[in-house]
């Protein structure tokens, strides 16, 4: 495959990301560029367009990044898939890599970075790469679903459930459902208790 020619979808909600992004590796002979600014409009793009690579962001408005990578990943064994977010964290990269990511990659490193992970994972889409260094936490995994981490992140503020659960386009009755399976994952019974634990265990 000509890689230039690769057909490039670029998830993240922040306008000025993604034309910082595409401007970025436009400049460097890729050309065939889409983006998304949802976790809706991004299956809605994967589905029309069936992108050679998605570069997608975590934190989205109405889901989590994780669920777009494990669709994707689960529908097709040759997309690159890569993981471009803030987040550092050691057990952030691992979910990536169990969801299915071709590679991950901190929006504070250089573009270089970006453009060797998406050229390597267009040539070993399930060969996962992540910066050097990086090393698995030696903590529980309590295997929570991305929409879990998504709502546990979300339960790290003064939001009511009600608001929480309009925020993440689900019924009340849906997210509680959801919070009380985390706190069965995490073996607790209140909301501070889960979110104690949470930071203690690296989740937050």
């Amino acid at each position: 495959m000509n890689l230039e020619a690769s057909k490039i979808l670029l998830i993240d909600d922040h306008a000025l990301v993604r034309e910082g992004v595409k401007s970025a590796i436009a400049s460097l002979g890729f050309m065939n560029i889409s983006e998304a600014a949802t976790r809706s409009e991004a299956f809605a793009q994967i589905a029309h367009k069936s992108p050679d690579v998605i570069v997608v962001d975590l934190n989205l408005p109405d889901g989590h990044g994780l669920e777009i990578v494990q669709w994707a990943r689960k529908h097709s064994n040759t997309i690159a898939i890569i993981v471009l977010t803030l987040s550092a964290d050691p057990r952030v990269i691992n979910a990536a890599a169990t969801a299915g990511a071709s590679a991950f990659i901190s929006k504070s490193a250089p573009i270089g970075d970006l453009v060797k992970a998406i050229e390597s994972a267009i040539k070993s889409p399930l060969y996962f790469s992540a910066p050097s260094g990086v090393v698995a936490l030696d903590i529980e995994d309590f295997e929570l679903s991305p929409r879990e981490l998504q709502i546990l992140n979300a339960m790290n503020s003064e939001a009511k459930y009600g608001d929480m659960a309009r925020e993440h386009f689900i019924s009340e009755a849906t997210l509680k459902s959801h919070v009380a399976s985390i706190f069965s994952k995490l073996q607790v019974n209140s909301r501070v208790a889960a979110l104690v634990k949470a930071r203690e265990s690296g989740l937050l």
